[in-house]
């Protein structure tokens, strides 16, 4: 990890004043409980309370960044689900494990080393009581039948026209066995999981790294002619378990995460709960009592409902007598999936101003609600335009602890304590940022400017990748200050500052 540098000239005298407060700050918040709620594919305009103009209702989000830090500029570290999952819990960047783009299937390996450290093992080894709920999609060591394990290589990647990793299909695996490397191989005590996203095989739970029940049976798929993929009720064909209902894993999550709240709410020991919602990413399968509810059709339903989910668990939380002394971080693992005849149809800007969707390299891709809420810690209603990122989340607990991670441990993650303390003084300045889309895009984020290697967007928005011609531009350079929505390209305006901000990404590239 980075050491960063205290800007701003502080004299000597000031500087040790304001140590001696943070110390005593950090005294009186010792070994808070974390619960860190992922929502997939949740866009930056969806919730309320960052667009006025959306068409979707979010209350519950709502009063959370009422209650806490909203942030304006945070940014998931790819454009896509797996990446950004391998970053929030390992604090660096996935393009340099082994998945240079895109994402696994539910047969994917799995992805997290067993050497590194997560925030989960980190926490764990702290004193904490950690636990997942929720969609996992960092793949599992499955156990391969006899015939098949010397005949398939289970450690190739293989990625299709959406930038999946297609690695095995369901008959290989012996689902009589316990898949040999899973949540509880990372620092979690407990897990309840879904393999990977919603609309992949196989469809079934696992329970500290057991099937719940075995995937034997067989779906079809559903809404897969519609012409509109990874939409509505949208989920592919494949093994699915017995009385595995689409329509019920959300609440299913949040009644499973409320438990593992209440079950050590009376404990000694802080606990960590990770909570990767599988929704809204498709299928959208809102409960009928949310049909119509929204402006925006069938997507906007299941917002909604996981709106009104989070809102129960919270409440939930409240009740057990804890809240107190629990940090709640909210925020999306990417853009949301909402195509241009989308925003035409609904009027609804899923992902507000900002260009492109789910995938993209532009910031529809990447930009995402950020809240944090830490009762006499952070300051209600508050809200900060520090340029962020998931992958920061394990520096920050490590500061919250006082422990020092080692240099090749989370080499992506600033902490961010300090800005949620707003302590001023001692607020760094942000690390650069580098995005990813699931094409394998680079760009670099510094300050207001934001440099695109290529042309295109990267991801699902067309054109995907442009070849430039003779004087026309090879990247993207924008001012987000002045062209948030990135539609004056300045690459072959300010070729120095290009040069520069090359040189950077290439430096953090081969960090």
């Amino acid at each position: 990890m980075k050491k960063e540098k205290i800007f701003g000239m502080i004299t000597l005298m000031v500087l040790i004043g304001v140590l001696g407060e943070s110390c005593k700050d950090k005294e009186l918040i010792k070994n808070p409980n974390i619960i860190y709620i992922l929502a997939d594919d949740l866009g930056y305009g969806d919730v309320s309370i960052y667009n006025s103009a959306s068409k979707i209702k979010t209350p519950h989000i709502d009063q959370l960044a009422s209650e806490g830090m909203q942030f304006t500029d945070a940014h998931s570290p790819s454009s896509v689900c797996t990446p950004t999952r391998y970053g929030i819990l390992t604090g660096r960047y996935c393009w340099r494990s082994r998945l240079p783009q895109g994402v696994l299937r539910g047969y994917g390996k799995a992805l997290l080393e067993r050497e590194r450290t997560t925030v989960a093992s980190l926490l764990q080894a702290n004193g904490y009581t950690t636990g997942v709920v929720g969609k996992w999609h960092l793949g599992l060591d499955w156990v391969l039948k006899d015939e098949f394990k010397d005949s398939i290589n289970h450690k190739t990647t293989s990625v299709n026209e959406y930038g999946m990793v297609t690695q095995m299909n369901g008959d290989w695996v012996d689902f009589t066995k316990k898949p040999t490397d899973g949540p509880l191989n990372h620092g979690f005590d407990y897990s309840y999981i879904l393999p990977a996203s919603l609309d992949m095989e196989p469809y079934c739970y696992l329970e500290n790294d057991v099937l719940t029940a075995l995937p034997n049976e067989h779906t079809p798929g559903n809404d897969l002619a519609t012409g509109s993929y990874a939409t509505g009720a949208f989920w592919r064909p494949g093994r699915i378990a017995k009385g595995f209902d689409f329509y019920e894993v959300l609440p299913k999550f949040i009644d499973k995460a409320k438990k593992f709240v209440q079950s050590h709410s009376k404990n000694e020991k802080p606990f960590f709960l990770y909570l990767p919602l599988a929704a809204p990413h498709s299928p959208w399968v809102p409960k009928e009592n949310y049909d119509g509810s929204s402006g925006a059709g069938q997507y906007g339903d299941f917002v909604q409902m996981v709106d009104a989910q989070v809102g129960d668990f919270l409440k939930s939380l409240d009740a057990s007598g804890i809240s107190e002394n629990t940090i709640v971080i909210f925020a999306s693992d990417n853009g949301p999936f909402w195509k241009p005849d989308f925003i035409e149809r609904f009027d609804h800007k899923a992902a507000d101003k900002y260009k492109g969707m789910k995938a993209d390299i532009h910031e529809g891709g990447h930009r995402i609600p950020f809240i944090v809420k830490w009762p006499g810690k952070v300051k209600t209603g508050s809200k900060s335009n520090f340029r962020t990122t998931l992958t920061n989340l394990m520096a920050t607990c490590a500061d919250v602890m006082g422990v020092t991670l080692n240099d090749d441990t989370a080499e992506d993650s600033q902490s961010i304590l300090t800005v949620l303390l707003e302590n001023e003084d001692l607020v760094t300045e942000a690390m650069p940022i580098v995005h990813h889309s699931s094409k394998g895009f680079f760009a670099l984020r510094k300050g207001d400017w934001k440099l695109i290697e290529k042309r295109g967007s990267g991801g699902f928005s067309s054109p995907v990748e442009v070849e430039p011609q003779e004087g026309e531009p090879e990247g993207q350079l924008y001012n987000l200050e002045d062209d948030p929505s990135e539609t004056t390209n300045l690459y072959n305006e300010k070729p120095e500052l290009v040069k520069e901000l090359l040189a950077e990404l290439n430096s953090i590239r081969n960090k």
